[in-house]
């Protein structure tokens, strides 16, 4: 039998085994580190690496990695064995201080974005010990950042820690008015991850999966999600085997594995984790990803981790929990029960409303993909526009204090059933909006627009540095005030006057919602190149570089890869659908209307009515036709937008036409799916994929 509290974390070279298997000073220096960020001496990496070593070899490890993430989003690992060469041609197994806390891997292969060319190889990983090693398979996974030769990041750990950093300080200095010196305030977060199962045996069966992850082609079933049956229905038996096999390897890994259920769409789940601190949860979150492929494979199923694997039915997200508190246990934002009251929480949420008004564009970019344009805004995701929830009551109480009335206290509803054998409950001082991109859900904000497969990393940057900057602004008025609560709530009141265009409680996906957006001069960027193009504008290059996060190259940098990604992702998925279409779904089109045309043959000659025959084939021949045109449009588009030189021309091509001409083909090849013979067809339909049993 599984015992969870036993196997939880077993794999792990946490808390609990550094104290059992370091010595006392070793493990206080170390435990410093792990608390406050700073560094760590190399005579203690020494004996870490020792214990760590001959804990990791225990659980069957022979090899050891520094495991990092570049920019490529996902992550990246070279083994190294424990073996040192001994006397008498023997080996003995080794792991020194110096191992654990650098690497170096080849920089030049990874993107860069020009920070590093072919001839400029060399690179660095560099040991975070805030984050616990563990061991999977047959490796010790050393958590690494990763940089250049030169010194310039070129990873999303090392930003992610910088940030975290500049919030500890900015929002130290504001609770320090407060008569509060805990020793860090750190951000946390708990990512929901949704995902597709689907059979591997129908998997390998669709190219468009395999090569681009998601259905370049498919017909909408005759059943869908519309009936809404399967949001928190029944799980199958095949996927609950996956589900608790899968917490089980992620409990052993100690990640906080908590929900699990049915998402909307048929064939799509959740699971969901319990906060930690947004450098672990950056790298669970990872990990995550990686052990649901790898189980899926067990299953004999795939996991999809695509934004939109599937056209008409729910796309995946992951919705970022975010919030802040003290190692001390306080959460700042719990608005408490005298919320009227509460200085501390309303000075920094309103940090908060500054911070997310101010960059709407750094916060709109941080998720932009190719994947996630596919689902922003189409009913199963937060629209484009970056904007907040608050909740009435919340809500209520800026806006008395922007006119200056009176405020009287919300009461929670007693709520009841009728029934009286079902106790009576109170409700929440907010409800839930899930239509919001950035939404106050008790006492943290849900940042619901992320992708399914995005590195959690970058979203989390700029949440930290724009709330930051925020807060350094509000401590360096306030420092200054001879009276800090008066000029405090003076402060909230005129930030939230300035900033309250960002606040919207209402239905984001409705139309209205975007022409009051724009009439409120709030940021619409409804395609990736459109949001990447703000990722280097000169006040975000500026706050970057106050808040030492990134230098004006490493900026740079970041928006060249993603656009030179997006245009790679758009090239490839048009090469597969053109190689797709005339490969397999124009032979089996073709070879329908031969008989059709065979059929209409044999019966004319007969004598016999071929009305319908004929109709059917004139609209078979007509959607071949149709559909051959659309892949020459298709190929001489890519091929004209490839040959663009400037990467945000490109990527602005890309979305524009060739993306344009991918629907155009699409559409001719699914209805030419609902006219084929099913045995004729050379893949699963989206029934296939979708509805299996």
């Amino acid at each position: 039998m599984f015992k969870v509290p036993e196997q939880f974390g077993s794999m792990v070279f946490n808390e609990q085994v550094m104290r059992e298997r370091l010595p006392k000073d070793v493990f206080k220096a170390l435990h410093c580190t792990i608390k406050t960020g700073k560094s760590i001496a190399s005579d203690v990496a020494d004996v870490v690496a020792n214990a760590m070593k001959d804990w990791a070899i225990e659980k069957g490890a022979t090899h050891y990695t520094h495991w990092f993430q570049p920019m490529t989003g996902i992550t990246a690992e070279k083994h190294d064995s424990f073996i040192q060469p001994a006397e008498g041609g023997t080996v003995i197994m080794n792991f020194s201080g110096k191992e654990l806390i650098k690497g170096e891997p080849d920089a030049s292969s990874f993107p860069s974005g020009g920070l590093r060319s072919t001839f400029e190889a060399r690179g660095y990983t560099a040991w975070d010990p805030t984050s616990y090693a563990f061991v999977k398979g047959s490796v010790l996974y050393i958590p690494t950042a990763f940089i250049a030769y030169s010194g310039q990041v070129l990873d999303k750990k090392t930003p992610l820690l910088r940030s975290m950093d500049c919030l500890d300080k900015a929002a130290l200095r504001v609770l320090k008015l407060f008569g509060k010196t805990p020793d860090r305030v750190i951000p946390n977060v708990g990512p929901e991850q949704e995902y597709f199962l689907i059979p591997r045996e129908l998997y390998k069966k669709r190219p468009d999966l395999i090569i681009t992850g998601r259905t370049l082609f498919g017909a909408k079933p005759p059943k869908g999600q519309e009936l809404e049956d399967h949001y928190f229905g029944n799980i199958k038996f095949k996927v609950l085997e996956y589900m608790e096999d899968l917490d089980r390897e992620l409990w052993k890994l100690g990640i906080y594995a908590k929900t699990r259920h049915n998402e909307v769409a048929p064939a799509q789940h959740e699971l969901a984790p319990i906060f930690s601190s947004v450098n672990i949860a950056t790298d669970h979150n990872q990990l995550t990803m990686s052990v649901m492929r790898k189980l899926a494979k067990k299953h004999d199923m795939v996991c999809l981790l695509h934004e939109k694997p599937f056209a008409g039915v729910n796309g995946s997200g992951k919705h970022n929990n975010w919030s802040i508190s003290t190692t001390d246990g306080e959460n700042l934002l719990e608005p408490g029960k005298d919320l009227k009251n509460n200085l501390q929480f309303m000075l920094f949420l309103t940090a908060i409303i500054k911070a997310v008004d101010e960059h709407q564009d750094l916060l709109r970019l941080s998720v932009a993909t190719a994947g996630n344009d596919h689902r922003l805004g189409a009913n199963e995701a937060p629209p484009a526009i970056i904007s907040m929830f608050l909740g009435d009551e919340i809500t209520d109480l800026l806006e008395t204090l922007a006119s200056g009335k009176e405020y009287s206290n919300h009461v929670g509803n007693r709520l009841s059933t009728g029934v009286e054998s079902v106790p009576e409950i109170y409700e929440d001082t907010t409800d839930r909006n899930r239509t919001s991109p950035f939404a106050f859900t008790g006492n943290k904000f849900e940042f619901r627009s992320l992708g399914s497969a995005v590195n959690i990393a970058c979203p989390n940057i700029m949440i930290n540095a724009a709330v930051a900057d925020a807060l350094n602004e509000f401590a360096d008025a306030l420092e200054k005030a001879p009276d800090f609560k008066k000029a405090a709530k003076a402060l909230i009141k005129a930030e939230y006057v300035k900033h309250r265009r960002i606040v919207f409680n209402g239905d984001n996906y409705a139309d209205e919602w975007k022409q009051e957006a724009a009439r409120r001069g709030l940021l619409n960027l409804a395609s990736t190149p459109e949001a990447l193009s703000y990722y280097d504008r000169p006040e975000n290059v500026e706050l970057f570089g106050r808040l030492k996060i990134y230098t004006n190259e490493e900026v740079r940098a970041r928006k060249d890869i993603l656009l030179e990604n997006y245009c790679k992702v758009i090239n490839i998925e048009a090469l597969t659908m053109c190689e797709i279409t005339l490969k397999q779904i124009l032979p089996a089109a073709l070879e329908f209307s031969t008989r059709l045309a065979d059929n209409v043959s044999k019966l004319s000659a007969l004598g016999m009515t071929v009305g319908a025959q004929n109709e059917m084939l004139l609209k078979v021949s007509r959607l071949i036709n149709a559909a051959y045109a659309a892949e020459k449009k298709l190929e001489e588009t890519q091929r004209a937008v490839k040959s663009e030189t400037d990467l945000q021309t490109e990527a602005n091509l890309c979305h524009e036409k060739v993306f344009a001409a991918m629907q155009e083909l699409r559409e001719y090849c699914d209805r030419l799916e609902t006219l084929v013979p099913k045995e004729l067809w050379p893949f699963p339909t989206y029934g296939d994929l979708l509805l299996y049993v």
